[in-house]
């Protein structure tokens, strides 16, 4: 499999890239961002590019590719809803669009999050705007298309948030994850289940388009164990 991710620099995008490399089934993992990741590896290939907006001039290098783990986000906190719309839903589909033309047998697996709103119509703005790409993605001619929504997610392997108010909070949330795994199974997950989640979904599909943190863990954990095996 060849893969694509978008936002390799993020937490998220950190751990499916992380991921990647270390699967065997994935012979190539081509990053595009607008910045370099630092990390060197013989599957790796990097394309910095900074206009995500137009992938014209890294069309053909995008060719060609099975799946793709689009990583971008930004948080909504103190962004008008023109603004989030601009870069959570414009630019999704900007590079979805593009990519359902170069690559229509591709599977595309979109980092969403944990109550995102699928009406379009609630009270928060994040949600709405969230729902609105989740559900604009499902009309592209992909091979398939799937939205993973995760709760709180612990960073695993030394993957840290570019956000320094996110990494304070983690380093003090973090003696308590072993205790929310069991309490909230359904609301925590890590960077490690959820990469191996996203992989397993592009590789061999799942009957579900949104997966939910519980979903997540459940197929994460299933990759993890048959990896140790």
């Amino acid at each position: 499999m060849k893969a694509l991710i978008f936002g390799a620099t993020g937490m998220i995008g950190q751990g499916v890239l992380r991921e990647s490399l270390l699967d065997p089934q994935i012979d190539l993992v081509t990053v595009v961002g607008r910045n370099p990741t630092g990390q060197r590896h013989p599957k790796l290939r990097e394309l910095v590019h900074a206009d995500l907006g137009d992938l014209s001039p890294i069309a053909a290098q995008l060719a060609g590719h099975d799946a793709c783990f689009f990583c971008l986000g930004v948080s909504s906190a103190r962004m008008s809803e023109a603004d989030y719309t601009r870069v959570t839903y414009d630019l999704t589909l900007t590079v979805a669009r593009r990519l359902a033309a170069l690559c229509p047998d591709m599977t595309f697996v979109y980092v969403s999050g944990g109550g995102a709103d699928s009406s379009e119509r609630g009270r928060v703005m994040w949600a709405r705007v969230k729902g609105k790409t989740e559900n604009a993605l499902r009309e592209l001619p992909f091979r398939a298309s799937y939205v993973v929504r995760p709760g709180f997610i612990q960073p695993m392997h030394g993957i840290r948030s570019r956000t320094r108010l996110y990494n304070a909070l983690y380093a003090v949330l973090a003696p308590l994850y072993p205790l929310w795994k069991v309490l909230f199974p359904g609301l925590v997950t890590n960077t490690e289940q959820l990469a191996r989640a996203m992989i397993a979904v592009a590789r061999d599909g799942t009957a579900k388009y949104i997966l939910e943190t519980r979903d997540i863990n459940a197929i994460g954990q299933r990759e993890l164990a048959a990896r140790a095996g």
